[in-house]
């Protein structure tokens, strides 16, 4: 099983929405959605799960974005209230991050017919290892996602997914430019032989939040590829023109036209990957967040392909 950790910003959700609407997402994918920010996109996506009987876990105690706090705003009623009925959705996985609120989380969920093996908790803070022995106890939730390291693998035993962000962040996109491709990940081969149920990452996003955006100098294109091992490596295609932050359409026609030559040779086929050809085709500028999306679709259909057996 893979578990890809996606913040519920607007593109992340809308590449797990038309991944789902179109059919290419594997039923041994769970996508972890931590709400970041009220929108409609958000409630939308999960119906979308919903309606196709696909499994999502939702975690409901963000830690980073303003999504608590701007749910409880009388403005965000409607959204509030559909949110809470998709919970009660035996799609949705309940989900949540050990802290030292975690007992009270998990009587909570109790309260609203939701019992601790329903629940997937993320726990990542070695503080509160303790905490999880404490209120957890011989129980045994439906999964828990931790790191692959020592202390969290021998006190957190069952139900295991290992979890590691394993996009390689660079201060800036044009850092890319000498490193056409790099190791990404091996998780899918060995999780099972080092007693997990499933591996999860932050897909070709990365772990790190951050509220603001900003017009960068380079454009750079990240797709996810099987090596001959398959092993997965991750391919870097960055624009030329990157002496400042004008002229975003002609920097992204530059990576573009790198990815399409690459794939000429990988003959990649996914939804993502035909997206990105079209744009080069058409000549057309999708934006960064669309890019973000093509690039996560990529991603997120390939595992399917490789978890279901199918030729890539």
């Amino acid at each position: 099983m893979y578990f890809p950790i996606l913040r519920g910003r607007q593109f992340e959700l809308l590449a797990l929405c038309e991944c789902v609407n179109k059919n290419l997402l594997s039923n041994k994918i769970i996508p972890i959605v931590e709400p970041v920010k009220v929108s409609s996109t958000y409630t939308k996506t999960v119906d979308s799960f919903i309606k196709a009987g696909k499994p999502i876990a939702v975690i409901r105690n963000p830690q980073v974005g303003s999504w608590i706090k701007d749910l409880k705003k009388e403005s965000n009623a409607k959204i509030r209230e559909q949110a809470s009925e998709q919970l009660k959705d035996a799609n949705v996985i309940s989900s949540f991050y050990v802290t030292s609120k975690l007992d009270a989380h998990i009587k909570n969920a109790a309260k609203n017919g939701i019992p601790i093996d329903s629940l997937l908790l993320l726990c990542n803070n070695p503080e509160y290892l303790g905490n999880y022995e404490e209120v957890i106890g011989d129980r045994i939730p439906l999964y828990n996602v931790i790191p692959d390291k020592g202390d969290f693998r021998r006190r957190i035993r069952p139900n295991r997914v290992m979890c590691e962000d394993h996009f390689p962040k660079q201060t800036r996109n044009i850092d890319y430019s000498d490193i056409e491709t790099e190791f990404f990940s091996s998780d899918h081969l060995y999780y099972a032989d080092d007693g997990y149920k499933g591996f999860a990452d932050y897909s070709v996003v990365g772990e790190e939040y951050s509220e603001t955006g900003f017009a960068p100098y380079a454009v750079a294109i990240h797709i996810v590829y099987f090596d001959t091992k398959n092993i997965l490596r991750i391919a870097h295609f960055v624009s030329d023109s990157n002496d400042d932050i004008s002229d975003p359409a002609r920097k992204f026609a530059e990576a573009v036209e790198k990815l399409v030559e690459w794939n000429k040779t990988m003959k990649l086929d996914t939804v993502g990957i035909r997206e990105f050809e079209a744009a080069y085709r058409n000549k057309t500028y999708p934006g960064l967040g669309v890019v973000k999306k093509y690039s996560i679709m990529h991603h997120l259909e390939l595992m399917s392909k490789y978890l279901d057996g199918v030729a890539i």
